[in-house]
Protein backbone atom coordinates (compact mmCIF):
# COMPACT_ATOMS: atom_id res chain seq x y z
CA UNK A 1 0.00 0.00 0.00
CA UNK A 2 1.20 3.58 -1.27
CA UNK A 3 1.24 6.58 0.94
CA UNK A 4 -1.54 7.78 -1.48
CA UNK A 5 -3.21 5.06 -0.80
CA UNK A 6 -3.82 5.79 2.76
CA UNK A 7 -4.25 9.06 2.35
CA UNK A 8 -7.17 8.21 -0.20
CA UNK A 9 -8.30 5.64 2.40
CA UNK A 10 -8.70 8.08 4.96
CA UNK A 11 -10.32 10.57 3.00
CA UNK A 12 -13.25 8.23 1.32
CA UNK A 13 -13.45 6.88 5.38
CA UNK A 14 -14.19 10.12 6.15
CA UNK A 15 -16.75 10.63 3.38
CA UNK A 16 -18.46 7.74 4.25
CA UNK A 17 -18.98 8.66 7.88
CA UNK A 18 -20.51 12.09 7.42
CA UNK A 19 -22.72 10.78 4.46
CA UNK A 20 -24.10 7.84 7.07
CA UNK A 21 -24.81 10.77 9.53
CA UNK A 22 -26.62 13.09 7.13
CA UNK A 23 -28.62 10.25 5.37
CA UNK A 24 -31.93 10.43 7.73
CA UNK A 25 -31.48 14.04 8.16
CA UNK A 26 -34.08 16.98 7.24
CA UNK A 27 -33.22 20.46 5.76
CA UNK A 28 -34.64 21.52 9.23
CA UNK A 29 -32.37 19.14 11.02
CA UNK A 30 -29.00 20.68 10.06
CA UNK A 31 -29.96 23.90 12.08
CA UNK A 32 -30.43 22.64 15.30
CA UNK A 33 -27.82 23.17 18.11
CA UNK A 34 -27.72 20.08 20.27
CA UNK A 35 -26.13 22.34 22.72
CA UNK A 36 -25.60 26.50 23.43
CA UNK A 37 -22.71 27.06 21.95
CA UNK A 38 -22.40 24.06 19.65
CA UNK A 39 -22.43 24.99 15.78
CA UNK A 40 -24.84 23.95 14.00
CA UNK A 41 -25.00 21.13 10.80
CA UNK A 42 -25.44 23.75 8.34
CA UNK A 43 -22.27 25.49 8.76
CA UNK A 44 -20.19 23.13 9.69
CA UNK A 45 -20.74 21.47 5.78
CA UNK A 46 -20.49 24.83 4.78
CA UNK A 47 -17.19 24.85 6.57
CA UNK A 48 -15.72 21.76 5.52
CA UNK A 49 -16.64 22.06 2.13
CA UNK A 50 -14.69 25.39 1.98
CA UNK A 51 -11.79 24.14 4.10
CA UNK A 52 -11.23 21.24 1.65
CA UNK A 53 -11.51 23.95 -1.31
CA UNK A 54 -8.66 26.13 0.65
CA UNK A 55 -6.54 23.40 1.63
CA UNK A 56 -6.66 21.19 -2.38
CA UNK A 57 -6.37 24.48 -3.65
CA UNK A 58 -3.05 25.74 -1.87
CA UNK A 59 -1.57 22.04 -3.22
CA UNK A 60 -2.79 23.09 -7.34
CA UNK A 61 -4.15 26.64 -7.18
CA UNK A 62 -7.29 26.23 -9.72
CA UNK A 63 -7.82 22.32 -9.24
CA UNK A 64 -11.21 22.83 -7.32
CA UNK A 65 -14.65 24.08 -8.71
CA UNK A 66 -15.89 27.44 -7.87
CA UNK A 67 -18.11 27.91 -4.97
CA UNK A 68 -20.86 29.91 -4.84
CA UNK A 69 -20.84 33.60 -4.31
CA UNK A 70 -20.56 34.46 -0.65
CA UNK A 71 -20.14 30.66 -0.08
CA UNK A 72 -16.82 30.84 2.01
CA UNK A 73 -18.40 34.39 3.66
CA UNK A 74 -21.82 32.45 4.80
CA UNK A 75 -19.51 29.56 6.58
CA UNK A 76 -16.70 31.71 7.99
CA UNK A 77 -15.79 31.87 12.38
CA UNK A 78 -18.25 35.16 12.30
CA UNK A 79 -20.99 33.47 10.39
CA UNK A 80 -20.90 30.37 12.46
CA UNK A 81 -23.37 32.13 15.37
CA UNK A 82 -26.24 32.78 12.64
CA UNK A 83 -29.50 30.87 12.87
CA UNK A 84 -31.71 32.05 10.01
CA UNK A 85 -31.96 29.05 7.91
CA UNK A 86 -32.07 31.42 4.20
CA UNK A 87 -28.34 32.06 5.37
CA UNK A 88 -27.52 28.52 4.71
CA UNK A 89 -28.16 25.77 1.81
CA UNK A 90 -30.16 22.83 1.90
CA UNK A 91 -28.99 19.32 2.55
CA UNK A 92 -28.99 18.37 -1.31
CA UNK A 93 -27.08 21.73 -1.90
CA UNK A 94 -24.15 20.75 0.93
CA UNK A 95 -24.04 17.26 -0.40
CA UNK A 96 -23.60 18.14 -4.01
CA UNK A 97 -21.14 21.10 -3.54
CA UNK A 98 -19.31 18.68 -1.77
CA UNK A 99 -19.47 15.60 -3.86
CA UNK A 100 -18.05 18.06 -6.73
CA UNK A 101 -14.93 19.44 -4.52
CA UNK A 102 -14.58 15.43 -3.26
CA UNK A 103 -13.73 14.30 -6.98
CA UNK A 104 -11.58 17.46 -7.24
CA UNK A 105 -9.51 16.54 -4.44
CA UNK A 106 -9.37 12.81 -5.09
CA UNK A 107 -8.29 13.77 -9.10
CA UNK A 108 -5.65 16.21 -6.94
CA UNK A 109 -4.50 13.05 -5.17
CA UNK A 110 -4.50 11.00 -8.24
CA UNK A 111 -2.31 14.05 -10.36
CA UNK A 112 -0.15 14.40 -7.46
CA UNK A 113 3.38 12.62 -7.82
CA UNK A 114 4.45 10.59 -4.62
CA UNK A 115 7.59 12.17 -3.97
CA UNK A 116 5.77 15.64 -4.19
CA UNK A 117 3.76 14.55 -0.76
CA UNK A 118 7.04 15.91 0.59
CA UNK A 119 6.97 19.09 -0.52
CA UNK A 120 6.62 22.34 1.96
CA UNK A 121 6.33 25.53 1.03
CA UNK A 122 6.30 27.76 4.68
CA UNK A 123 5.24 30.72 3.06
CA UNK A 124 2.01 29.03 1.60
CA UNK A 125 1.13 26.04 4.04
CA UNK A 126 -0.06 26.30 7.78
CA UNK A 127 2.40 25.60 10.08
CA UNK A 128 -0.40 22.17 10.95
CA UNK A 129 -0.28 21.17 7.69
CA UNK A 130 3.19 21.97 6.31
CA UNK A 131 3.80 19.32 3.55
CA UNK A 132 1.28 18.29 0.02
CA UNK A 133 1.15 15.16 2.40
CA UNK A 134 -0.15 16.72 5.24
CA UNK A 135 -2.70 19.00 3.49
CA UNK A 136 -4.20 16.24 2.03
CA UNK A 137 -4.24 14.05 5.30
CA UNK A 138 -5.91 17.27 7.21
CA UNK A 139 -8.48 16.68 4.21
CA UNK A 140 -9.46 13.66 5.04
CA UNK A 141 -9.07 14.59 8.95
CA UNK A 142 -10.87 17.54 8.81
CA UNK A 143 -14.77 16.32 8.28
CA UNK A 144 -14.35 13.70 11.30
CA UNK A 145 -13.32 16.42 13.62
CA UNK A 146 -16.97 17.89 12.75
CA UNK A 147 -18.85 14.30 12.78
CA UNK A 148 -18.89 13.82 16.38
CA UNK A 149 -21.08 16.56 16.53
CA UNK A 150 -23.14 15.39 14.23
CA UNK A 151 -23.90 12.69 16.48
CA UNK A 152 -25.13 14.90 19.23
CA UNK A 153 -27.78 15.94 16.85
CA UNK A 154 -28.73 12.77 15.99
CA UNK A 155 -29.06 11.82 19.63
CA UNK A 156 -30.92 14.27 20.26
CA UNK A 157 -33.40 13.55 17.39
CA UNK A 158 -33.57 10.05 18.50
CA UNK A 159 -31.66 9.13 15.38
CA UNK A 160 -30.87 5.47 14.72
CA UNK A 161 -27.30 4.44 15.78
CA UNK A 162 -25.53 4.54 12.18
CA UNK A 163 -21.50 3.41 13.17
Amino acid sequence: MSPKDVLRGNILMAENVVDGYLADLSDSDLMIRAVPGMNHIAWQLGHIISGERHFAELIRPGSCPALPEGFDEAHSKEAAKGDDPSKFRTLAEYQSLWKAQRAATLALLDAVPEADLEKADPDKYPPYAPTVGRLLSLIGLHPMMHAGQFVAVRRLLNKPVTM
